[in-house]
């Protein structure tokens, strides 16, 4: 997730033939598949023919709060109902795997869209609290605290659960419900060795992690692989900061080297260790920026069309959907809305999108409301 909202032009949907004050200053350079991106994905360009770029995605919220809870539910905003974001109803219908927590945000959870909304609270992300791009990064409630050992941190748990099941009886149940799933969960972290080895990114190969940088951007990207790989079933990793208002050549040159370099090698990693084919990549923003660079050599707020990347977990190679028109100022083919995002993205996760889910009161709420599945996404 990129928060801010990632310029289009930029990135990838430039527009090398429109005049200066639309294009930008970045130029662009052909991907081993023939298309245009940016110049700023050197690395992304040599291995295009692993990933989907969607150029059409639309909605009309210019807010960072309303477009982030867009991109994070596939719903529109509601004054009555916050929506469980993907990884919370992921966590919802599989549940834990390997004794991970099934739903981990790196480095923390990065808005409240992201977690359980109308959902239990013990569906929301275990954050890591750390970077794993800092020195000595080590992840909390990952160990007990001293002086507490196991056996004590099961009894009290087993109490917890005891607990649980008497107000649950008694229709009060959530916030003691999380409090069991939370002891729960860190208990089960706890007492899994290999679980545990999962966040400790000192034993990757130093290699490999030099190949991914020692920034933000690579170390998050290759844990989140690292935590896949081990099991969790849905990550949320968080990058940069794209409201580039002003000077958004210099933050673009700033920001994007370390995605592009990081995002390149987690896809030929997963390639390599056949789980490509496996795990859904999706880089995601709140919307994009508007058409022309404003007065102070930046892009506003554009929610009208902007671009996202899939790849993997069932999504077709090396293709493009949808587009913009000659300035990136409105879908020209194919729009895609969040709520087709979304249902796509349950479709190849396994999950009926138009399933019901209760929300407070025992008001049936659908996981998507309207979407349909983009077809010619799937591989």
């Amino acid at each position: 997730f990129l928060p801010g909202g990632l310029a289009q032009q930029e990135s990838f949907d430039p527009k090398p033939f429109s005049p200066l004050e639309y294009r930008g200053e970045m130029g662009s350079i052909k991907t081993n598949t023939g298309e245009i991106i940016s110049q700023t994905l050197p690395q992304l360009a040599k291995c295009a023919d692993k990933f989907t770029i969607i150029r059409s995605m639309s909605h009309g919220e210019a807010a960072h709060e309303r477009g982030t809870h867009n991109m994070f539910t596939g719903y529109k905003p509601s004054p009555a109902l916050i929506y469980p974001s993907f990884g919370s109803v992921v966590s919802h219908e599989y549940g834990p795997r390997n004794n991970l927590p099934p739903y981990i945000c790196i480095p923390n959870q990065p808005n409240e869209f992201a977690g359980s909304g109308y959902l239990s609270s013990s569906y929301g992300p275990f954050s890591l609290g750390a970077d794993p791009a800092n020195a000595g990064f080590k992840v909390q409630d990952l160990n007990l605290a001293g002086g507490v050992d196991a056996e004590r941190f099961a009894r009290r748990q087993d109490a917890l659960s005891t607990v649980n099941q008497y107000f649950s009886s008694r229709h009060n149940a959530d916030s003691v419900t999380a409090m069991d799933s939370f002891y729960e969960r860190a208990y089960s972290l706890i007492s899994s060795e290999k679980a545990r080895d999962a966040f400790d990114i000192e034993k990757e190969d130093a290699a490999m992690r030099d190949r991914y940088g020692r920034n933000q951007a690579g170390q998050r990207l290759l844990l989140s692989r690292r935590l896949v790989e081990a099991g969790a079933r849905l990550v949320t990793m968080t990058y940069g900061g794209w409201d580039m208002h002003t000077n958004i050549t210099n933050g673009i040159r700033n920001s994007m080297p370390a995605l592009d370099q990081g995002l390149a090698v987690l896809l030929n990693d997963l390639d390599s260790r056949g789980l490509l084919d496996t795990t859904l990549v999706m880089v995601s923003t709140e919307f994009g920026r508007t058409p022309k660079i404003n007065s102070d050599a930046g892009r506003d707020h554009w929610p009208k069309v902007f671009s996202l990347m899939l790849a993997g977990g069932g999504i077709k190679r090396g293709y493009v959907h949808g587009a913009s028109d000659p300035t990136a100022a409105e879908p020209d083919l194919d729009p895609v809305s969040p709520e087709d995002l979304a249902t796509t993205i349950y479709h190849l996760l396994g999950i009926v999108a138009d399933k019901e889910l209760m929300s407070p009161g025992d008001r049936p709420i659908e996981i998507v409301d309207g979407g349909k599945v983009i077809k010619q996404l799937l591989a």
